[in-house]
């Protein structure tokens, strides 16, 4: 029987490197417009000029803005999902996996608050099915969230279990507008958030 052969990977050129690097720089720097003056404030000719380029240009790498938008929002909605799912994934006992799942929340909204703020200013300018994916993609990840609270607080109800879940996002998320005072200061937010955030997932109901 013969013995399959595997063609080697594909190097990328010189020229396909540069270019990828220019489209992550553009996503880049349209997150931080975005974030600094919303998604109607920002042109292609402002995107193309904070990377070195004209307007114009930028359509060698997105079909327009709104392309930017969909790639900036739905490769961030799987970032948080696939992150998510690995600390469910890990196992353990469920004040175990919410810690693991607090842990990751906490740090992706200390590390990424620009694209939170996108996503919380201008969600609703990305077309039918694409919000529908992120919609879909952001369940998903709550859904991770309530299986645990349902295991830790069996007797309260569904409802519960995802009030406890978004309130908790919005504690953790709150950051991304926070983190932007040049007076708050970074170093002892993750450990307040996590508690607190862990505070609020396993308080009993009285």
């Amino acid at each position: 029987m013969p013995v399959a052969r595997y063609q080697p990977l594909h190097e990328p050129t010189d020229r396909e490197r540069a270019k990828a690097e220019r489209r992550e720089a553009l996503l880049r720097e349209a997150t931080r417009l975005f974030a600094q003056h919303g998604y109607a404030g920002v042109s292609l000719e402002d995107l193309g000029a904070a990377c070195g380029i004209s307007g114009p240009a930028v359509y060698r790498h997105f079909a327009g803005k709104q392309a930017v938008l969909i790639a900036l929002l739905v490769d961030m909605s799987k970032d948080i999902h696939d992150g998510g799912q690995a600390a469910a994934e890990a196992g353990g006992e469920p004040i175990e996996v919410l810690s693991r799942l607090v842990d990751f929340h906490t740090d992706f909204s200390l590390s990424r608050p620009d694209i939170l703020q996108v996503q919380d200013r201008d969600l609703k300018s990305l077309p039918k099915a694409e919000l529908a994916l992120v919609r879909k993609l952001q369940n998903s990840y709550i859904a991770l969230w309530t299986a645990q609270l349902a295991k830790l607080h069996p007797r309260d109800s569904a409802q519960s279990h995802r009030f406890r879940a978004h309130a908790v996002f919005g504690l953790l998320n709150s950051t991304a507008h926070s983190a932007h005072n040049p007076r708050t200061k970074k170093s002892g937010l993750k450990p307040l958030l996590s508690n607190m955030a862990l505070a609020a997932l396993t308080s009993p109901v009285t």
